[in-house]
């Protein structure tokens, strides 16, 4: 009977929804990303109002997106070799030091009655540039500053806050312009910036810069190189891209509004909120949950999930209905936000997560802007219907595609980290990542297979 005791397996712990919350380090990065967050959404707010404002034309409003997103997706591969070869907190900050310096600049020259159009563009490229190195920074961080088995949570919970911080920004912003005009909305930005400072100078991180290659072009193509060699990354980030391409139905959301469900402008702003509360709901139930395991299997599952809802939206006539399956599109979108993260972050060793963030900031970037495109294209030649219901059946194809031609993501597991005893080692010098594929059938990188995923390195 004392043997059978002995024996039984250990009783898994409670789960803990606060894990993350708890930790002196992630609380500091998550102030800092809330008002990072503010500040951004507050700043592409004031700016598209500005720019209408100043000029007239609704074809500025398009120029504005892509001299700050060609720029940005231009440097992205530099900015994640920097973040490779530099602490990424002072990455983090020098890069907030632009988009500080411009808004300085357009308040001036908004109060002195000497701002243009042109000058707006060249500063919005100059912010551009400068979030392409503080986003591959700020992605490789929050893996390295918290405990690796809490890191699902960690992604969950500052997605949620992120959210909300996206959400308060615009509103933020149309109140100040409202009271004070645009260039009392610059100077509120440069005060949230810098309020949104001193918790990176606090937070306790140990960049490690042995073994690493500096910023170089060979540097670069490491990181594009490790990611082409392994299914669970490229097959992560594919998945995302497509599915955002052929499955995004927000672009054609003012004509499901207007012509189809017949709701109005008031119809179409609710319509646009359903799929952040459907995201904010899903974000609670994840944090008050275990971690999921099979993130590759959940991962795709979800992309799948999305394309069904994705259909459904395309076909309904009702508002109510559309109001419902729109929110379960973000509650499923959320989902696969947190697998595709925790997916890329924890099968990437520490001295390549800068340029691997890179490379997935490259494709959600690119996805975005063709799945808009798309939308647009087909809606014109084929309809609105035909252009959403194409696309959720085009994003279920690409996720069995998927699951079919790269089955190491399709089986991919987080490791199992004990708490109590000694975290997993870090990464060689040679970049490949520590540990064991989990459910791949592989042993290790030590055993050639270029898609063993890595262990995550223990708290600094």
């Amino acid at each position: 009977m004392s043997e059978s005791l002995e024996s039984a397996p250990p009783a898994r712990p409670k789960h803990d929804p606060f894990a993350a919350l708890r930790q002196t380090s992630f609380v500091l990065y998550s102030l800092n990303r809330i008002g990072a967050t503010i500040g951004m959404a507050m700043m592409q707010a004031i700016l598209a109002w500005h720019v209408y404002d100043v000029s007239g034309s609704v074809l500025n409003l398009g120029f504005l997106g892509l001299v700050r997103f060609g720029p940005s997706l231009a440097m992205s591969m530099i900015g994640g070799a920097v973040a490779d070869t530099y602490d990424r907190r002072m990455v983090m900050i020098a890069s907030r030091s632009v988009p500080f310096a411009g808004a300085a600049l357009l308040a001036v020259a908004t109060t002195g009655g000497w701002v243009t159009v042109p000058l707006i563009f060249t500063l919005s490229a100059m912010m551009g540039i400068a979030m392409a190195f503080e986003g591959p920074a700020r992605v490789a961080l929050l893996p390295a500053i918290v405990k690796p088995e809490t890191f699902e949570n960690a992604v969950t919970v500052s997605n949620t806050m992120q959210k909300l911080a996206q959400t308060t920004g615009p509103a933020l912003a149309g109140g100040i312009i409202a009271l004070a005009g645009p260039g009392a909305s610059y100077m509120a930005f440069c005060v949230v910036t810098l309020i949104s400072i001193p918790p990176l100078l606090f937070l306790r991180y140990k960049h490690d810069s042995s073994g690493r290659k500096g910023v170089s072009i060979a540097a670069i193509k490491e990181g594009i190189s490790f990611v082409a060699r392994r299914q669970v990354l490229l097959g992560a980030m594919t998945l995302d891209m497509f599915a955002v391409i052929f499955g995004g139905a927000e672009a054609l959301l003012p004509v499901y509004a207007a012509d189809i469900l017949h709701t109005g402008p008031a119809g179409y702003g609710i319509l646009r909120t359903a799929m952040q509360v459907g995201a904010f709901a899903m974000s609670f139930v994840m944090v008050m949950r275990r971690p999921v395991r099979q993130t590759g299997r959940a991962l795709i599952y979800t992309v799948i999930v999305y394309g069904i809802f994705t259909i459904v939206f395309g076909l309904a006539r009702d508002y109510m209905l559309a109001i419902v399956v729109y929110a379960l599109i973000g509650a499923a979108d959320q989902v696969s936000v947190v697998m595709r993260q925790t997916t890329i972050q924890l099968s990437t060793p520490d001295a390549l997560r800068g340029r691997v963030s890179s490379v997935n900031q490259v494709f959600v970037g690119a996805s975005s802007q063709i799945g808009a495109m798309r939308a647009g294209f087909v809606a014109a030649v084929t309809g609105a219907t035909f252009a959403v219901v194409s696309g959720g059946i085009g994003a279920i194809v690409v996720a069995a595609l998927i699951a079919w031609r790269m089955p190491q993501l399709f089986n991919y597991e987080i490791p199992r980290y004990d708490p109590d005893h000694e975290p997993p080692a870090e990464a060689g010098g040679d970049g490949a990542p520590p540990g064991a594929a989990v459910g791949t059938g592989a042993s290790g990188p030590g055993d050639g297979n270029p898609d063993a995923p890595a262990a995550p390195p223990g708290r600094r």
